[in-house]
């Protein structure tokens, strides 16, 4: 029998899930669809309508709720009727169709609606070759057509109904699902919030009944062990307490004696340490002490050694000088005729003084030393304390060549009977630095602070020199003036009170027995002979002057007073001096050892003087316009003298010249070595060696330190070491050219440092064995020509932009 295909109208979902019953009921899901997309817009663009709009539209839709339903029980009636009619007309059962119903939507892999068979002897796609017409027949039982007028009625029917009646529903249904899952959600959050309310209530609750049960376990314990302890016989308890006891004091006893052994062991090792520690700073002593005792006896001067300097014939006097001449309270005289009715006697520039301070320049009458004390210079470092604004003086202004300060500690009895401040006279341990300057002011000045100790003393001259102090501890200053003044004349020297700041004796001026006229000017440092009361005083006019003094100095009274009784001059003439070169004239400090002072010149003439008999004893050509101050030292029992030259343009060279560093021996004068730069110099400004040797000592007594000016440019120059013994460069450190002069400081071990200024401003702190740059300080644009001085780590030096600065050496 051939098998025949009706056409049903169900969802396909409906037939691949036969118990889908609720899908029977919703047949046209595409307007469904449509209506849920459209209430779904309406419910995110609209916002909340009127109670009363909310009434009137669940009441329709409860209306159109109730059509609905009558509906939809139609339909399911209908199919039912349907389904029942195509059971019986095949002559299957309902499991049966629906089984094959099932068999079919597994074969196909996508639902294609109701298929009706083909003839099965056609072959594939015949009908489409043969066109509309060629397609066969199909056979419409009355039973589908009755499905289709009933289908299409149903349809109709729901065509009828309104848009608004199938989209309103699904929005009033999403707005409530929302409200009531926001409902929900606040419901839930409280509950939440209860339960854990609830779950912290019993944990508290948990944990008061652990700890009640932990106490009572306890307590329990307790009046367990005590009913025990009552219940054990008391000799037994003697007992056994015994052996606790014991048994504590053995263990107490182990860890006591452990302890002990312990600290007994920590001790032995302290002590140990402080034993080693003790060895150390005794073999480091040794060690310093022995270092001292050489370099003392490499640099003292023997006990029983008589200074007795000849010359030699290349350094005899005669070469060089043609005459020298006396005036003795204003008798000229021959040396020959001159009978000194005093003597002279200078010891080792370590005992030109008692006074805690830098008196002169260069320290001393050997000139070889412008610091006082130690510094620690832990760090290295140079750092600006304060500074202190000057002036200037005509075209003069600041602090110039040779400029040094002087830095003095006074006694009580010199504060309290002095014009300074009180402030200044109740610090205990003053340090008072004294600055003479080119615009004609002397400034006293606190070394600490930077503050000033007292009003300046004005003179109205241009000072260029150090000026100095009295070795005897006399507060009196001897000063010298470098220029003349255009608002007071001519320069010369002063003896100046420091109690009162007042002038007690000038000379020097316009003396009539110089050889340069009215020139006279004073850029030397004075000595001062301690034991016959007598200044000794070289001037740029050519003359040395020895001026007894006659001073008296009232400590407890507090009064100082000079009466100079006899004035004796000296003055030389060279064989190659003229009024245009090779100048007559000293401007450089004296060194004075025994009785003999060695001193150079304009003309380039080195002297060795005889104070006693004022005759030359040998002389030495150090070739030019001599500035520097030579420096005396004894070195393995013997005298001997450094010291350089500068370059005066056009006089033995234009442009470039030599310029020697000399060691020469004291005793006649003649070179040891001496080495050599090449140097520039410009008119008025010379290049070449200006300041003066700074002679090593303690750790660095092999060396010496130079700066040498205008070494390869008019704008360069050196700070050189040379090697005492051989003259050999040991360093050279190179910078801006300098004029001023270095120092070495010393810490208390003596290890040593170098310290110089040049002419651009800078500060530098050199390692004196190796040259190594340490610190650098600028202390701006202005032109340092000045040299400093040191009190323990306290340097002090002025600069041609009218500052004096105090530097402290870290």
């Amino acid at each position: 029998m051939e098998k025949q295909y009706f056409k049903i109208n169900l969802d396909p979902e409906q037939i691949q899930d036969p118990t889908n019953t609720a899908g029977l009921r919703r047949i046209p899901r595409e307007r469904d669809n449509e209506s849920t997309k459209q209430a779904s817009q309406r419910s995110r663009a609209g916002g909340e309508t009127a109670s009363e709009e909310r009434l009137s539209e669940r009441a329709q839709r409860r209306k159109q709720q109730v059509e609905q339903n009558r509906i939809d029980r139609e339909l399911r009636a209908e199919r039912a009727a349907k389904a029942r009619a195509v059971r019986s007309g095949n002559g299957m059962s309902g499991s049966g169709l629906l089984h094959k119903k099932k068999k079919t939507s597994l074969r196909k892999s996508k639902w294609q609606g109701p298929t009706v068979e083909k003839n099965k002897s056609a072959k594939p796609h015949a009908a489409e070759n043969r066109g509309p017409a060629a397609q066969p027949k199909r056979e419409v039982s009355p039973k589908s057509r009755q499905e289709a007028a009933q289908e299409a009625e149903v349809k109709q029917t729901r065509q009828r109904r309104p848009a608004e009646t199938k989209q309103e529903p699904r929005q009033k249904h999403t707005s409530r699902v929302a409200e009531r899952m926001a409902v929900a959600k606040q419901a839930k959050k409280e509950e939440m919030s209860a339960a854990r309310r609830q779950n912290a209530e019993k944990s508290r609750e948990i944990r008061k009944q652990r700890n009640a049960q932990r106490r009572e376990k306890s307590r329990k314990a307790t009046a367990g062990f005590v009913d025990k302890i009552k219940k054990i016989n008391p000799k037994t308890a003697l007992i056994v307490a015994g052996i606790i006891l014991a048994i504590i004091l053995v263990v107490a006893g182990g860890f006591a004696i452990k302890n002990a052994v312990i600290k007994s062991k920590e001790k032995a090792r302290q002590e140990q340490i402080l034993r080693e520690q003790e060895e150390a700073r005794i073999a480091a002593e040794q060690a310093a002490a022995e270092a001292k005792a050489a370099e003392e006896a490499y640099l003292k001067v023997p006990d029983d050694y008589v200074f007795e300097p000849t010359c030699t014939a290349n350094t005899d006097p005669s070469k060089l000088i043609s005459t020298t001449l006396l005036q003795v309270d204003g008798v000229e005289m021959s040396p020959s005729d001159y009978k000194s009715d005093t003597t002279y006697n200078f010891g080792p520039g370590s005992e030109y003084t008692n006074v805690e301070g830098v008196i002169t320049f260069r320290g001393n009458n050997f000139r070889s030393d412008p610091t006082y004390g130690n510094a620690k210079m832990e760090a290295k470092t140079l750092k600006q304390a304060w500074s202190v604004n000057t002036g200037g003086l005509d075209s003069w202004t600041g602090s110039g060549w040779t400029g040094q300060p002087l830095i003095v500690k006074w006694p009580d009895s010199v504060k309290q009977h002095s014009n300074m401040y009180d402030s200044a006279k109740n610090k205990a341990n003053l340090v008072e630095v004294i600055y003479a300057c080119m615009d004609g002011y002397i400034y006293f000045i606190d070394l600490e602070t930077g503050e000033a100790t007292r009003d300046s003393m004005y003179l109205g001259y241009t000072f260029k020199g150090a000026g100095a102090l009295d070795p005897r501890g006399y507060p009196i200053m001897y000063l010298g003036a470098g220029i003349n003044s255009s608002q007071n004349g001519t320069a010369h020297a002063f003896i100046i009170n420091l109690l009162d700041c007042s002038v007690m004796y000038e000379f020097g001026k316009e003396d009539e027995f110089s050889l340069r006229g009215s020139l006279s000017f004073f850029d030397s440092s004075a000595l001062v002979c301690a034991e016959n009361d007598t200044l000794i005083y070289p001037g740029e006019s050519g003359i040395l002057y020895l001026i007894h003094l006659n001073s008296n100095y009232d400590e407890e009274a507090g009064t100082v007073s000079i009466n100079p009784d006899k004035t004796v001059k000296w003055r030389y003439d060279g064989h190659r001096c003229t009024s245009d070169t090779y100048w007559w004239g000293m401007e450089d400090s004296a060194v004075i050892y025994s009785h003999y002072l060695f001193v150079a010149d304009n003309a380039g003439f080195f002297m060795c003087l005889d104070l006693n008999t004022l005759q030359l004893v040998w002389v030495q050509d150090v070739l030019d316009d001599t500035n520097d101050t030579p420096v005396l030292e004894f070195e393995n029992g013997h005298p001997y003298l450094y010291i350089s030259t500068s370059f005066h343009e056009g006089w033995r060279s234009s442009g470039t010249a030599e310029i020697p560093i000399w060691k020469i021996d004291a005793e006649n004068g003649e070179i040891v070595w001496q080495t050599s730069y090449t140097c520039y110099t410009i008119e008025g400004v010379s290049g070449g060696v200006q300041s003066t040797i700074a002679l090593g000592k303690n750790k660095l007594k092999d060396n010496i330190y130079v700066t040498v000016s205008m070494v390869g440019s008019q704008s360069d120059g050196v700070c050189v070491a040379l090697n005492k013994e051989t003259g050999e460069k040991v360093f050279e450190h190179n910078a801006a050219y300098a004029w001023s002069s270095p120092a070495c400081v010393y810490d208390e071990e003596g290890n040593g440092n170098v310290l110089y200024c040049a002419s651009n401003g800078k500060v530098y702190l050199l390692d004196g064995l190796t040259g190594e740059q340490l610190n650098m300080l600028d202390l701006g644009e202005g032109t340092i020509e000045a040299s400093p001085a040191v009190y323990n780590d306290m340097a002090v030096v002025g600069t041609r932009d009218c500052l004096i600065f105090g530097i402290q050496l870290q």
